[in-house]
């Protein structure tokens, strides 16, 4: 079993940069951030961002902030901001420090000032279509706004005005003054601030105008005093601007960012958090937490554990390079962490009616059954056995092919933990459906006493009819039947086209009786059919809700390094 070090994070080259920098007397002390913004739900490419986040900076002993990057009040709620840190808390983390980018509004409104008094921003009449447009291309320098060119004066009055209320969304813009012939287009005069008439879920309605995120993050990072800002390669472009604000701004720390490739798991369904709200708002899932997404919540509800998630993120790895991971990775560290803890049971999904004849109308029994035969501290548990019983509906054919070593007329196999049966008797109803087997029992097989006369070549589950509990089992498919998120979409094609109507099997079936009283979250292995979890949301008395985590089996290995 794979397991983590004494180390939170393997070695990276993230985490050699912070080893030299404390060696070099660069920083004293190691200070990260996790800043996700709340428009919306985490989803498992920010749980390796929260794992290295805070992983690196518990390497070194020192401190990693949760900030809530608000600057855009339209997007965000308080439902998001609760729901990021009960998942950052579950995968097992905790924070030195919580702020919100709006603690800082005052503070940022002061350091635009600044830049507009040293005649390195001005305001700008021109709309968002017309800026766009003038930007230019990666081969054609942008045109310079007929606006550039006003007074220090003048533009800190009309910044005045803008945050007093005196203009209308999209009327006037604060962009940054450096140079619209830049190879780089995010040096090209960026908009860094902007009029948004909207209730902010932290500050009310204090504020009309808005930083951009661009401008923002840099200053946030420098006043908590971050060291290393850690982000994903797509922010790597926005460096300069990064460095430029953190020089311009005259800011006490010196922040630097650090990038690297973001996470990217094959067959995974869509992880932008715009495609997920689509998802959840077009009642397509059934929340945030739906176990068919790839959110933090969606795997906890389906059954994954932090443990899981984090030796996960942690065998991932941290590079510049692009990579796809296979969804078979993350599925093996669940199967890992599971096969040791989960108790090992028996349940029927599709289940079809036996009666052992020769067993007596109304005898019954109790037979000792192992809890989990690679965890012997787990012990055993009784289960009741008796006349009917239920089998997996799979696990009888009428006319089966060869080498089918289940039950079929005059087969023999034998019951988990149980007897021998035969295969005596097919019921059918009007339609020709199989209804019932009626089966004969040896009761010198009994699973336990040493029994050596004969061997059969099939072992099948079951649940005692007279005592099962009615359970219902959610099996789960891919959401998106194309595998592909980052296909190009046209009008006519958006990848609510290509949902996957079979992505959630719902059946019927039974378990046994001493899962009466399962709770949300509780975990089981099921012989032959998985691990499952049983699902907070649904689940309620005397009949438990329960979703297949993984299948049992899978041909994935862990590369060697």
């Amino acid at each position: 079993m794979i397991g983590l070090d004494s180390s939170a994070t393997s070695s990276n080259f993230i985490k050699t940069i912070m080893e030299e920098d404390l060696a070099a007397g660069k920083v004293t002390e190691i200070v990260t951030r996790f800043p996700p913004e709340p428009n919306g739900y985490l989803h498992i490419g920010h749980a390796k961002s929260i794992c290295l986040n805070f992983g690196l900076a518990d390497d070194f002993g020192g401190r990693t902030n949760l900030r809530f990057d608000d600057t855009n009040p339209v997007k965000e709620d308080v439902e998001y901001v609760e729901s990021i840190k009960r998942d950052v808390q579950w995968l097992g983390f905790d924070w030195d420090g919580l702020f919100f980018a709006s603690d800082y509004f005052g503070r940022m409104y002061e350091k635009a000032r600044l830049l507009i008094d040293k005649g390195l921003a001005y305001v700008d009449d021109q709309n968002a279509d017309r800026i766009r447009e003038s930007r230019g291309t990666l081969t054609e320098p942008g045109i310079e706004s007929p606006f550039r060119n006003r007074s220090a004066e003048e533009n800190l009055a009309l910044f005045e005005r803008m945050k007093n209320g005196e203009f209308g969304n999209g009327e006037k813009v604060l962009r940054a003054k450096i140079d619209m012939a830049s190879p780089n287009i995010n040096m090209r005069d960026p908009v860094i601030y902007r009029i948004v008439h909207a209730h902010h879920h932290n500050t009310g309605d204090a504020w009309c105008i808005y930083p951009m995120y661009a401008f923002a993050h840099p200053l946030e990072d420098a006043f908590e005093g971050v060291t290393h800002s850690i982000c994903t390669l797509e922010f790597e472009d926005q460096r300069p601007f990064y460095d430029w604000v953190i020089e311009h701004c005259e800011t006490e720390a010196k922040p630097h960012q650090y990038e690297f490739s973001r996470l990217v798991i094959d067959k995974m369904p869509v992880t932008s958090k715009r495609k997920l709200k689509l998802l959840v708002d077009n009642g397509i899932v059934d929340g945030w937490d739906d176990p068919r997404l790839p959110t933090i919540s969606g795997l906890r509800r389906k059954g994954y554990t932090p443990e899981a998630i984090r030796h996960f993120c942690r065998e991932v790895g941290v590079s510049k390079s692009f990579g796809i991971v296979d969804e078979r990775m993350l599925e093996h560290f669940i199967r890992e962490d599971l096969k040791l803890k989960a108790l090992r049971t028996m349940a029927v999904l599709r289940p079809l009616k036996v009666v052992i004849t020769n067993y007596p109308e109304d005898g019954s029994e109790w037979l000792e059954a192992e809890n989990n035969a690679e965890n012997e501290e787990m012990g055993t548990r009784q289960i009741p056995f008796s006349r009917e019983i239920f089998i997996e509906r799979d696990d009888f054919m009428e006319v089966p092919p060869p080498k089918y070593f289940r039950l079929f007329p005059g087969n023999e196999v034998r019951l988990k933990n149980a007897y021998f049966i035969k295969c005596e008797e097919v019921v059918k109803n009007g339609a020709g459906e199989v209804t019932e087997l009626r089966c004969t029992y040896d009761p010198e097989t009994k699973s336990g006493t040493g029994f050596t006369g004969r061997k059969v070549k099939g072992t099948i589950h079951w649940v005692d009819a007279s005592q099962a509990v009615p359970a219902e089992f959610r099996l789960f498919e891919p959401l998106v039947q194309d595998e592909a998120e980052e296909t190009e979409e046209t009008e006519n094609s958006s990848f609510l086209d290509r949902i996957n109507p079979n992505s959630l099997e719902t059946l019927q079936g039974y378990v046994e009786p001493g899962m009466k009283e399962a709770a949300g979250g509780d975990k089981f292995q099921f012989f032959r059919h998985g691990y499952f979890n049983v699902d907070p949301n649904l689940s309620g008395p005397d009949r438990p809700v329960f979703n297949r985590i993984v299948s049992l089996k899978s041909s994935f290995e862990i590369p060697k390094a």
